[in-house]
Parts: structure tokens; sequence; C-alpha cells
């Protein structure tokens, strides 16, 4: 892999992670990107695995967990840890999830919820820290109108 990866984050202040995140997944699969998410809880994990199959009458995203069969044949992985069967180019670390290491991808997306303060604080020093880094970051907000503008 690469070893400076583009950092994006994604700060989530008009929609929900469920809303916005399964765009940008798809947008990933478009490059022909693999991607592995990962997820702080166990509840979380689950909610979205379920909304990947559902979240759109005419498609959904396949994906694969930890406890799956076949996960290093599909484009999305999710799992609580570091774990990336699938060889991914592209992690999501969503909801204060805490960092990996950036350069075992090309990207990583750090998406979190503007309106909870502790994924906010998290995310900020996410940022500092990374910032004494060589990866190129950039800061996305949503506008009033949902859309993502870049901030920095």
């Amino acid at each position: 892999m690469n070893s400076l990866a583009e950092v994006f984050f994604y700060h989530l202040s008009q929609s929900r992670l469920e809303d916005a995140l399964p765009g940008l997944v798809e947008r990933s699969l478009q490059r022909h990107w693999r991607v592995v998410i990962r997820f702080s809880t166990c509840e979380r994990l689950d909610a979205i695995d379920q909304l990947l199959w559902t979240y759109s009458d005419d498609s959904f995203l396949a994906h694969s967990k930890a406890e799956d069969q076949y996960q290093a044949e599909q484009p999305v992985f999710l799992t609580l840890n570091d774990h990336n069967p699938n060889e991914a180019q592209v992690c999501f670390c969503v909801e204060g999830t805490e960092l990996v290491d950036p350069s075992k991808y090309q990207r990583l997306v750090i998406m979190f919820d503007g309106d909870d303060v502790d994924q906010l604080n998290k995310a900020r020093s996410q940022w500092k820290q990374l910032k004494e880094t060589e990866n190129q970051l950039t800061y996305w907000q949503q506008s009033a109108g949902g859309r993502w503008e870049k901030k920095a």
C-alpha cells in the first residue's frame, strides 16, 4: 500500500450516518476500490449491516462481516477492528472509531456527527494527530442543503 494516504473528514450536520454512508461507499466502489467500514460497537455494525441490504428500493451494497464466509471476495467488509480481509483500498472509520494506520489504505475516511460532542471532539483530536503526518487531509462539511462542501 501507499505510505501516504488521502484522509477525508466528513462532518455530518444535515443528515445521519445512515443517510450519507451508502452514497459514499457507492462512489468508492465506482472507482473499483474495495471498502472496509470500521465501527466501535456491535449494535451499530449490525444496524448498518441491515441498512446496506435495504437502503434503496433498486439497489444494495454487497458486503460481509467477521462471521460470514467469503470475506475476501466481498467489495465491502464491516468490522470492529483493523481487519482487512478483502484488501480494501478505502477504510471508513465512523462515529468516533479509533483510527487505523492510514498507510494501509489509499484513502481513510473519518465520518462523525457534528451534533455529538464526543464524536466532534474525537474528530478534532484525530485531525490534530494526523496533521502531524505527511498524509493529505481534507475536511468536508454538509451545507444547509445537505451537499458536501470542502472546508479545508
